[in-house]
């Protein structure tokens, strides 16, 4: 039985994981995000390093494929010049992991091992595999 939704507890934010985010875009390529550590009263928090998420939308032979990526970067120009090989990462690694899960889906076949039955892999399934003469 499913749980109410009501039955949930009520999602919280951490107070002291928050970001201030600002987008930029060429309206061309793709978006850059900056995220912006802040302190829970919404001013700059220091101690903690701004961070750079790329978005972008490839097309494929079965549509559109979304890639979001963290840019390594310290400022905006630095992660702009760097969005052309962090998207190419994305990619990549987009692809390999599609390819992974084709491979585990292909190879979901139950192979019995040499020397069982059916009988040794579905107990109780099958009648009794001994000859009567």
């Amino acid at each position: 039985m499913t749980p109410r939704p009501d039955a949930q507890p009520a999602p919280k934010m951490d107070p002291s994981d928050l970001w201030r985010e600002d987008v930029f875009t060429d309206r061309k390529v793709g978006t850059i995000r900056r995220l912006t550590p802040v302190k829970p009263d919404g001013s700059p928090d220091a101690l903690r390093k701004t961070v750079y998420v790329g978005e972008a939308q490839l097309m494929t032979s079965v549509g559109s494929l979304p890639l979001n990526f963290e840019i390594p970067a310290a400022t905006l120009d630095e992660a702009v010049a760097r969005y052309g090989d962090a998207v190419q990462e994305a990619f990549t690694h987009a692809m390999d992991e599609l390819q992974e899960m084709r491979r585990k889906a292909s190879s979901g076949l139950v192979i019995p091992q040499a020397g069982s039955s059916l009988g040794d892999i579905m107990p109780g399934k099958l009648p009794g595999g001994k000859l009567k003469l």
